[in-house]
């Protein structure tokens, strides 16, 4: 074609640059470099959906929660007591000089009032604990008061030391009024408790004779007569043997007397308690 056969269209249709073919990656990819923008545009949204399901529905642990509470609770106490002082603060601040003296004239009397209940509860806390110490060592008279009664009437046992004298004999006669007699002079001599032959001898004891031997208290005891009795050992075995005494009269009816002396002598023959029929302590 010569020169002169190129029109406009043709001159334009030269000057516009061929279009590049696009390579076999592009084409397989689908179109270029659009597609590439649209899996970039699909790995954020990815990532976005990732990151919120990691937050949500959040994961809470029971001892996280519970540390979360208290230190919640913790604040919050800190806090009402940061605004009470402040407002306590502020309101001392803001008062006059008047009202401070009758602040702190009220805070001294309440102070003294405290400090008089405090010394009258301390006065009622020592009567308390002597009252009790009273109340304990009338407890412990009386307990001791009780055993000396019983040991005089012989509803208690009896301990210490004391002699222990037998009667016997063979040819003679023992009558019941000498071993009475044998039981007033140890009574004189300061026996505590006497015991013969398993009968306790108490205030109203009494003997008698009944057959070969004798009754004490209505209960019959035979020869040889022992004779258990607590007391001072110095004083009770002299009593026996003074002249024209106890010893000697026995020693007439041809009977035998022995006398020893012991650190312990037992005493543990007892006797019921008796309630009066009429006699009435004079303290009720």
């Amino acid at each position: 074609m010569s020169d002169h056969d190129e029109t406009p269209g043709n001159r334009f249709r030269k000057e516009l640059p061929e279009e590049v073919p696009a390579s076999a990656a592009e084409v397989e990819n689908g179109s270029g470099s659009a597609a590439t923008a649209d899996e970039r545009q699909d790995d954020g949204l990815t990532g976005r959906q990732r990151l919120a399901n990691g937050l949500w529905p959040p994961r809470v642990t029971r001892a996280q929660l519970i540390v979360a509470l208290l230190l919640f609770g913790l604040g919050f106490g800190l806090a009402v007591q940061v605004a009470s002082n402040s407002d306590s603060d502020t309101a001392l601040r803001g008062a006059r000089q008047e009202d401070l003296v009758r602040i702190l004239d009220e805070l001294d009397d309440r102070t003294q009032r405290l400090e008089d209940e405090k010394q009258g509860l301390e006065k009622q806390r020592d009567e308390l604990e002597n009252s009790s110490d009273q109340a304990e060592e009338a407890r412990k008279q009386t307990i001791e008061k009780e055993r000396q009664l019983g040991i005089l009437a012989g509803t208690v046992a009896a301990q210490g030391p004391g002699i222990t004298m037998t009667i016997d004999y063979t040819k003679g006669t023992v009558e019941a009024n000498m071993l009475l007699d044998a039981i007033q002079e140890l009574r004189a001599a300061g026996a505590e408790a006497i015991q013969v032959n398993g009968v306790r001898v108490v205030a109203g004891t009494y003997f008698s004779d009944s057959g070969n031997g004798v009754s004490v208290d209505g209960n019959k005891i035979n020869a040889p007569y022992r004779f258990k009795v607590i007391g001072k050992p110095q004083d009770l075995e002299p009593a026996l043997n003074i002249p024209g005494g106890v010893v000697q009269t026995l020693e007439k009816e041809q009977a035998t007397v022995t006398i020893e002396r012991s650190d312990k002598i037992v005493v543990d023959a007892l006797r019921a308690a008796k309630r009066p029929d009429y006699a009435r302590s004079s303290s009720q």
